[in-house]
């Protein structure tokens, strides 16, 4: 479930405008002056930034407001430009750090798009819209616009549905924020009629996270796209273009460079189009029939599929139901037959909300905390049937084999967290693989020396490719492929060359989601070997490299 970034960055300065002309229509009701009217709001918005803590946003929202509330004391009321120039020299002349963050930099862009492009955006849209319409329209357009060259730096993907889900969520954003700060004021002296008014806050609440949910579920919610320095470049180069034209006077339609302008969005359009279609055709032309394993490009998680058939199984759900959708989409998933978590951390169980309702039977770990029984109680209410998973439970689907291998049940140790991963292998048609969660070093020795799963032809290596693992569990392992499902530039160094120096001394391929996109693996022709299908290498033939 998400709320698209510039919707969150822009709110932060609604939410402020909100909560002042709530306190200036009353003051004024009241009959108090207007020095006294903007004083109390001042206060006011001292309070509401106590109270929704100081967010890089928040500050930014809450400094614009205080500056412009004492300019119309003074009678010099500023404009919108010079005063969030002057506010941001301020902020990061407080605190440097500013400069590194993604939020502050949002709030910013957000708030330049509204002031700089709205208006126009407005005015361009009005030659085929309604004014009002062109205007609600043009305010998340415009700052997608202006936050997409820093979007990109977060996730390389564009997204399809941000504006109109921004449209349908907004208007119930003030709502929210009147009726749960008005709640909290009643709190701490009628805290009946406080919970009373909450109810009536979830209502919009409930209508943001249903938009947000949606869209986040439907297919193509974030198109591919350039990742790394040459993605942003792009997109700045194509945000210039689109500003320009944009900002283009009447008098100037005939110029050159709106023509320019026009013919650049144009091709970057066409060719972006060609790029996708072709995509598709050549997966469809290439994609292995009778694949087996597809570990997802979710980026820093893990959300593994498994396939017998039309029988699936899904080892975790990565970190957003968005990526997860898409992957599932893409592969023509519509049932999970058995979902396995192998744990609880975010980047293996914050896309579930992708698969609630679509699931059979859900194999779990311990829960660690009441989040993780409401989870599990959100995949029951689902249809699901839940089971508790240790070493010794086994199963069919279709036609392949799985036993569950870690963890010991009934053990005083290693139970939950990274070191209690659900580990899980299956066999049949050819391929005999394992998962190994987010199991450490100790716990992988001791999954050795208790359950001994021998030689398999392909193993999910451990926690993303860090350096914790068991070279001797690598080598009795011995593995054709090892699938490392990781995030690009992730930070934590993943895959550290720790661990690619182990696959390498056990005669492993590393094959990495952050390098290679989508990976789908299928029987070979050849005894032992193996089909490697990625968006980046199509169909690869990897042989047996067991030496016996």
């Amino acid at each position: 479930m998400f709320l698209h970034p510039p919707l969150k960055a822009t709110l932060s300065g609604a939410n402020c405008a909100v909560v002042i002309a709530g306190v200036m229509l009353l003051t004024g009701f009241l009959g108090l002056r207007r020095g006294i009217r903007i004083a109390i709001s001042l206060l006011t918005l001292l309070g509401f930034v106590v109270l929704v803590t100081p967010e890089p946003s928040v500050l930014r929202a809450a400094l614009m407001a205080t500056i412009l509330l004492l300019g119309i004391a003074s009678g010099r009321p500023g404009r919108g430009v010079p005063l969030l120039a002057l506010v941001v020299i301020l902020l990061l002349a407080a605190d440097p750090w500013l400069a590194r963050s993604y939020g502050f930099a949002l709030s910013v862009l957000a708030t330049a798009g509204l002031l700089v492009l709205a208006g126009p955006l407005t005015r361009m849209l009005h030659r085929w819209l309604p004014t009002w319409l062109a205007a609600v329209i043009a305010i998340p357009l415009a700052a997608q616009l202006a936050c997409q060259p820093v979007l990109v730096l977060l996730t390389p993907t564009l997204p399809l549905y941000g504006v109109p889900a921004n449209l349908l969520a907004g208007p119930a954003a003030p709502a929210a924020t009147v009726i749960g700060l008005i709640a909290c004021l009643l709190l701490p002296w009628l805290p009946g009629v406080a919970g009373g008014v909450l109810y009536l806050a979830w209502l919009p609440a409930a209508w943001i996270a249903a938009i947000a949910r949606t869209s986040a579920e439907l297919p193509g919610s974030r198109l591919p796209w350039l990742g790394g320095p040459l993605g942003v470049l792009v997109t700045v180069l194509l945000t210039v273009a689109a500003v320009a034209l944009v900002m283009r006077g009447r008098g100037q339609v005939r110029a050159r460079w709106p023509i320019a302008a026009i013919a650049v969005l144009v091709l970057a359009a066409g060719s972006y189009a060609g790029s996708l279609i072709g995509a598709g055709v050549g997966r469809a032309v290439a994609f292995p029939a009778d694949w087996q394993i597809a570990a997802c490009d979710i980026g820093q998680g893990d959300a593994v599929v498994v396939r017998d058939r039309d029988r699936y199984a899904l080892v975790d759900v990565g970190p957003d139901p968005a990526l997860l959708a898409d992957c599932l989409d893409t592969l023509g998933i519509d049932r999970i037959d058995i979902l396995v978590l192998t744990h609880y951390d975010l980047d293996h169980i914050g896309g579930v909300a992708a698969v609630i309702g679509r699931v059979d039977t859900a194999l779990v770990g311990i829960p660690e905390n009441a989040d993780d029984e409401r989870l599990h109680d959100a995949l029951a209410a689902g249809g699901a049937e839940l089971r508790g998973a240790a070493r010794g439970d086994t199963g069919t689907l279709g036609e392949l084999r799985w036993e569950i291998l870690w963890p010991v049940r009934g053990s005083a140790v290693m139970q939950t967290g990274n070191e209690g991963s659900v580990t899980i292998g299956f066999d049949g048609r050819g391929i005999r693989s394992l998962f190994l969660g987010d199991l450490g070093e100790e716990s992988q020795d001791a999954l050795r020396r208790s359950s001994s799963p021998g030689e398999v032809d392909v193993v999910k290596v451990a926690h993303h490719g860090s350096a914790d693992q068991s070279p001797e569990l690598y080598a009795d392992l011995r593995a054709t492929v090892g699938l490392i499902s990781v995030g690009r530039e992730n930070g934590y160094g993943h895959p550290t060359d720790t661990v690619l120096d182990i696959l390498a001394a056990a005669g492993t391929l590393p094959l990495r989601t952050d390098q290679q996109g989508l990976l789908v693996i299928a029987p070979g022709p050849g005894g032992g070997a193996l089909t490697v299908w990625s968006e980046t290498v199509r169909n690869e033939t990897v042989p047996d490299t067991d030496p016996g």
